[in-house]
């Protein structure tokens, strides 16, 4: 059963914000029902948004990372940024699933959030 607890938040937590830091983002680290790390991405200097729209074609105002195709949703900067949150996220997690017999079997699972349903992400210049 995935479990994240509010311990395992705080040793990753500053790993994380060293990567904020690096490119120009400003972001919170929270638990969700204690089996998801969510890292909400506020503010920053890379324009996530055009980023995104560019390469799916897809119009959104709050984005939900997909951690499995970061490199077919966005590029450059964007796509780095996000591959170092994500790697660093899941230091120390694992995943036995096997989706052929439905079982699934993973430390805790990583959200990461582009702005919020009722805080759209600012870029900053």
């Amino acid at each position: 059963m995935a479990y994240i607890s509010q311990e395992d938040k705080k040793s990753k937590a500053p790993a994380i914000k060293a990567i904020l830091k690096k490119y120009g983002l400003k972001g919170s680290l929270s638990i969700h029902h204690y089996s998801t790390l969510v890292l909400t991405i506020r503010s920053g200097k890379i324009d996530f948004e055009s980023n995104y729209l560019r390469n799916t074609g897809q119009e959104s105002f709050h984005y939900q990372v997909n951690p499995y195709h970061i490199r077919h949703s966005y590029n450059g900067e964007a796509a780095k940024a996000l591959e170092e949150l994500n790697s660093a996220m899941n230091v120390g997690n694992h995943d036995n699933s096997d989706i052929q017999t439905d079982y699934f079997d993973v430390g805790w699972y990583i959200t990461i959030d582009i702005g919020r349903w009722d805080k759209p992400y600012k870029l900053e210049k």
